[in-house]
């Protein structure tokens, strides 16, 4: 049926979530049999690199494909991917801790789906990474000499769901938040693409009681309650009229903090807020899609922040449609920038 349905189609795009708990991508393969160019908005880590798998088949098709091509993921991810490019020109200067932090008003106008798919990464252990240091002796012709190689990797720890809060300063409009711990696909994806050691993701909501509410639904719901999809489903229609009447008075504001640290102490964010998620996750789908139908994606499935997904000369141009109607967007700016509104008082020098 999806392949009749695509048959003469340029390109479809796959947002019928909850993508938690999915077995199968069957849009995409459906893609590939009808050589159609694909793209998702899956936020599911275990899905999109199910969806990696079919590279293979999705190259040899001559079909371009990209996984995680949303707001967060996937705006996100090429704002971390240009921040690492623009670290990692300066010679001197490598990436090493790569944070994704995110804040949405409400449940953002998107409804009962992002409350299901909020509810099913609780029953997830959070994936992140975190560097470590190896040394290794490395033998020389004289048994008196031996050399030393420090090896510096990203090790992969599992932490609780909705732990690890950290207040952070969203800008202008939103101001400082409480984020949480959460299984996000974008974690995984930057550290494997980009070659950042240490990465993470938080995210947090308002009011700040949802914040209250989705820590107990993770301490005290059993882990398999939060990974049966039909009883999550049950959850979120008994509370979806109350989410709803919190939501006109919350509002469905969205920010995007991505931050990157350097080994030489170099450290810079990248921005992106809006008034209403549901406007700006329209335009970031939108942004992917015209790259990908401008030629912009190689065949085979990519993740956002790979080059072969949006060409690196794309990016900015992505960036400009994705960030239309925001109300701050700023790239590669130091963190205190950010957070304060800085005034000159001389010679450089800001207070």
């Amino acid at each position: 049926m999806l392949e009749e349905a695509l048959q003469g189609v340029d390109l479809v795009v796959h947002a019928a979530g909850p993508f938690q708990r999915e077995q199968k991508c069957a849009v995409l393969e459906a893609a590939i049999s009808t050589k159609t160019a694909y793209i998702d908005v899956c936020d599911d880590t275990d899905y999109s690199w199910r969806a990696k798998g079919f590279h293979e088949q999705a190259k040899a098709a001559g079909v371009p494909a990209i996984t995680t091509a949303g707001i967060y993921p996937g705006v996100s991810n090429v704002m971390a991917a240009e921040l690492v490019r623009a670290a990692r020109s300066e010679s001197d200067c490598e990436p090493e801790r790569l944070r994704f932090f995110y804040y949405t008003a409400g449940s953002g106008g998107a409804g009962p789906t992002i409350l299901a798919t909020s509810f099913l990464l609780l029953g997830e252990d959070v994936v992140a990474y975190n560097k470590g240091t190896s040394v290794f002796f490395i033998s020389t012709p004289t048994v008196e000499k031996r050399s030393y190689a420090i090896i510096k990797s990203g090790e992969e720890i599992k932490l609780k769901p909705y732990s690890g809060v950290l207040n952070i300063d969203f800008g202008k409009g939103v101001r400082k938040k409480n984020v949480y711990l959460l299984n996000l696909p974008e974690v995984k994806s930057a550290f494997k693409v980009l070659g950042v050691p240490t990465v993470s993701a938080r995210f947090g909501t308002a009011p700040f009681f949802w914040n209250w509410g989705m820590q107990a639904f993770a301490n005290f719901l059993p882990v398999e309650f939060l990974r049966d999809k039909n009883k999550v489903k049950k959850l979120v229609e008994s509370v979806d009229p109350l989410v709803r009447v919190i939501d006109g008075i919350a509002g469905e504001r969205v920010s995007i903090r991505v931050d990157l640290e350097c080994s030489n102490g170099r450290s810079t964010v990248g921005l992106f807020t809006h008034k209403k998620l549901s406007v700006s996750v329209g335009y970031a789908i939108a942004a992917f899609a015209l790259a990908v139908l401008e030629g912009n994606t190689q065949p085979g499935v990519w993740f956002p922040e790979e080059p072969e997904g949006i060409a690196i000369e794309a990016r900015n141009l992505l960036l400009e449609r994705a960030s239309q109607g925001t109300t701050n967007f700023v790239m590669n700016k130091p963190s205190w920038m950010v957070e304060t509104d800085p005034k000159e008082v001389g010679l450089g020098i800001y207070v």
